[in-house]
């Protein structure tokens, strides 16, 4: 019997363009370097050997001039869409994170472009804020949510599966960064996972989940894992 592979239903989704994504922990606004660059520049000086910029394209940036026209010439795009992630305790600016390759008419996007400083990196912050996206992404009927990274890049590669993006492949010779190959692995969800995974979340961030020294009781990859595709079974058709 032929298979009917025929998409009903389907409508092209919004752009992500001007809006704020509201969390318990994080606010996701606009990037403007005018009013965020400062404090981003601020927390990025944490990072004192430079990592953090290892497997990105760009940086790392030394003086804040040159940080600030980076974020200058970045802003206002219509892909990628840039935003600034604000800890809500303290309303810092820490990090930043994009939408990018923005499809509406496949109904696929991707998140990039993430820089966390080290004061970001592992928090209960960082994690809703990708959430934040996440969800955006898919309550605005998106149908696919990627995420792509250095091949090298261990700890990308373990951060997309602990979000539950699974594992799809690795696009060899795919660019060239900073004069050398760059090999691209590929994540991605779907909208029919997005229940599923949206329950993790909710359950991770729960604050019942939190000890008293904010340590989880149950960690977010324990539940994305029995969630993730496996490679071996995908079809062709």
């Amino acid at each position: 019997m032929k298979q009917d592979f025929s998409v009903e239903g389907f409508s092209a989704p919004q752009r992500p363009s001007g809006i704020t994504l509201h969390g318990q922990t994080v606010r996701l606004e606009p990037l403007d370097p005018d009013r965020h660059a400062p404090g981003l520049y601020e927390a990025n000086t944490a990072d004192t050997d430079d990592r953090n910029w290892a497997y990105l394209p760009y940086g790392p940036f030394h003086d804040f001039p040159s940080y600030k026209a980076w974020l200058e010439s970045e802003t206002g795009r219509e892909d990628p869409v840039f935003f600034t992630i604000i800890r809500l305790s303290d309303n810092r600016p820490l990090g930043v994170a994009s939408f990018l390759r923005i499809n509406p008419g496949d109904g696929s996007i991707e998140v990039g472009h993430i820089h966390f400083s080290p004061l970001l990196q592992r928090t209960i912050e960082a994690t809703e804020a990708m959430f934040l996206m996440m969800q955006w992404a898919f309550d605005s009927g998106y149908r696919r949510y990627e995420w792509k990274c250095h091949a090298l890049n261990v700890k990308s590669r373990a951060a997309a599966q602990r979000l539950g993006l699974s594992y799809e492949g690795v696009f060899r010779q795919a660019t060239i960064s900073k004069g050398r190959n760059r090999n691209t692995a590929w994540f991605a969800a779907i909208d029919s996972e997005w229940p599923a995974l949206r329950a993790c979340f909710e359950r991770y961030l729960s604050p019942d989940n939190f000890d008293s020294e904010n340590r989880p009781r149950v960690s977010l990859s324990s539940l994305t894992k029995p969630l993730l595709y496996k490679t071996d079974s995908l079809e062709f058709s």
